[in-house]
């Protein structure tokens, strides 16, 4: 533990001109007086660490030293790529490899492009969930996330509607969407998606498997995802949408949906209305979401759709009376 701190406050300060022991101990996650222990140790190991006193002192290397600990790790490496996700870094337990990574990096720039890492993180960032909840991260996350890197078959429980069921799956990807975790993983021969928060048991196989190398896991989840979207709009709407209506129409229902619902529209009629059929998950769904649009649609069928939303107005209509 001490070694790659060691190693560490070496990267930190190989990579800026000086550093005080307020931002070592940041950095390090120790108190101060340890990182004048570890000042000390590294410069009776032959590491030429200065310490400038005063107010404005700090810590630094002297003589032009160099370590030569800058090459990556396969784990810090593949954490690099993940860099942009701080979020799902630390989910998945790779924040510290990560760390690790970026300094190695920055150890090795040139001096004028060791504030690059710096000046990107303050004009791009990633938020990778949703809005308006604060998503849990799955227990067994960290343990999936580690058969996943290392290609090792898990003995997984699973909670579906009918109840518990064991698989025995070589995990090939993890993906978040929406601030949700999923995995894509071989069962038997078929490659399926399992949501992780409803993994109640996770055990990582010594096992390896042989991964599919042809296997594309962009590619796949986007087509997983484009069925999915198809396979729940089982009925349909017709409903009577103004100008302002067919504008906001696929901000408020699936937007593929609603692209195919609005190339197949009627002409407009005499009051520039349009009339269109729209697919959705259910009529429960569908009041819920047009709903939304207010007095720029009008439900046509089914009949049962039609008389809810007649009756939700009548009842708007007494409330602002």
């Amino acid at each position: 533990m001490r070694a790659a701190r060691l190693i560490k406050m070496v990267l930190l300060l190989q990579s800026r001109p000086s550093m005080t022991a307020a931002e070592l101990a940041r950095e390090l996650e120790v108190s101060a007086r340890t990182v004048t222990r570890d000042a000390q140790a590294l410069s009776e190991a032959g590491v030429p660490v200065y310490a400038d006193r005063g107010r404005a002192g700090g810590y630094r290397l002297v003589g032009g030293y160099r370590t030569g600990l800058t090459g990556l790790a396969r784990h810090e490496a593949e954490a690099l790529f993940l860099s942009g996700l701080p979020s799902a870094l630390r989910e998945m337990g790779l924040d510290d490899a990560a760390s690790v990574a970026r300094l190695k990096v920055s150890a090795a720039l040139l001096p004028s492009l060791r504030d690059a890492p710096r000046t990107a993180s303050q004009r791009f960032h990633l938020d990778a969930p949703g809005w308006y909840h604060d998503p849990a991260t799955p227990e067994l996350l960290p343990a999936v996330a580690e058969a996943v890197w290392d290609d090792r078959l898990v003995r997984a429980r699973y909670r579906r509607a009918s109840g518990e069921v064991e698989r025995e799956l070589a995990p090939y990807g993890l993906v978040l969407k929406a601030g949700v975790w999923y995995l894509c993983a071989r069962a038997g021969k078929d490659v399926r998606v399992y949501r992780i928060d409803r993994f109640t048991a996770v055990a990582v196989s010594d096992t390896r498997f042989v991964r599919d190398e042809e296997f594309d896991l962009p590619g796949f989840w986007d087509d997983r995802a484009a069925q999915f979207a198809r396979s729940i709009l089982r009925t349909e709407v017709t409903v009577r949408l103004s100008e302002e209506g067919m504008r906001s129409l696929p901000h408020v229902v699936d937007r593929a949906a609603a692209d195919e619902a609005l190339a197949g529209a009627a002409e407009p009629d005499a009051g520039g209305l349009r009339t269109v059929v729209l697919p959705v998950e259910s009529e429960e769904v569908a009041y819920s979401q047009l709903l939304r649009l207010g007095s720029e649609v009008e439900v046509l069928a089914p009949a049962a759709l039609r008389e809810r939303f007649a009756d939700t107005a009548e009842r708007m209509r007494d409330l602002y009376r």
